[in-house]
């Protein structure tokens, strides 16, 4: 005899699943509103819910950020492979790709910063927390720190590390008759260096001093990638090669 799926379990997973996705949500809304050091009672408040609610779904807020980090990154990836196929040529994917990149962190900084937690050089935005929100935040932070938490995993942002890799070698091996392992490194490094420079961008682009839109840090960035930093900047100079030992 057969034993059949009970019916009323998958009704609950299937509204656990939906119910997750609608706080995954609210929590993004949230972030872009508040800011990246917002608190988990602001989240539950932003949802309609309580606190306790949301950590019935969610162990910890470290847990919660990498949920909304698994929507941003699959978001961004799709925006970018997608960017790149339309592109008429390898020098344009890269642009294009760049283009992308620095839109969607201009669109939501907190949400990047939430998700990223970590910037490059130190450019994240301290969080201003003051009055009743402020202690209300630390409040919370020391409940989350007090409470059994789950490992911190990037694992979505590291695989949309490497999957991002994985899409500018392609118009990079596309151009140049390299090897697999070559198109790689260079496209590891050019990752690094266009988010190091869209961080950089996104601390300072409010600031009088630094002149430079979101155009303009495109093509600078994709000069600089496709042609190198040193023969754009000097190309009036010979280039002095360190002499053999």
């Amino acid at each position: 005899m057969s034993i059949g799926v009970d019916g009323r379990s998958t009704r609950w997973d299937d509204h656990r699943t939906a119910r997750r996705a609608e706080l995954v949500r609210a929590a993004r809304k949230a972030v872009h509103r508040l800011g990246p050091a917002v608190s988990m009672d602001e989240i539950a408040s932003a949802a309609g819910t309580s606190k306790s609610i949301v950590y019935r779904y969610f162990d910890d807020k470290a847990g919660l950020r990498l949920a909304v980090a698994e929507t941003v990154v699959m978001q961004m990836h799709d925006a970018l492979r997608a960017a790149a196929q339309r592109a008429a040529n390898p020098e344009m994917a890269l642009r294009e790709m760049v283009r992308v990149y620095l839109e969607m962190i201009e669109s939501s900084p907190n949400v990047y910063w939430f998700v990223t937690r970590t910037a490059i050089g130190g450019n994240e935005p301290a969080p201003m927390e003051s009055g009743r929100r402020g202690r209300r935040a630390a409040a919370d932070d020391a409940v989350d720190a007090a409470a059994p938490t789950t490992p911190v995993d990037l694992h979505p942002l590291g695989a949309y590390l490497d999957s991002v890799i994985e899409l500018v070698a392609e118009p990079f091996a596309r151009a140049t008759d390299v090897t697999h392992a070559d198109a790689a490194a260079w496209a590891s490094g050019a990752v690094g260096f266009v988010r190091g420079s869209g961080e950089w961008w996104l601390g300072h682009r409010n600031v009088e001093t630094s002149p430079l839109t979101r155009e303009e840090l495109t093509e600078r960035v994709t000069l600089w990638l496709w042609t190198g930093p040193v023969g754009v900047l000097h190309s009036d100079r010979p280039v002095t090669r360190p002499a053999s030992a």
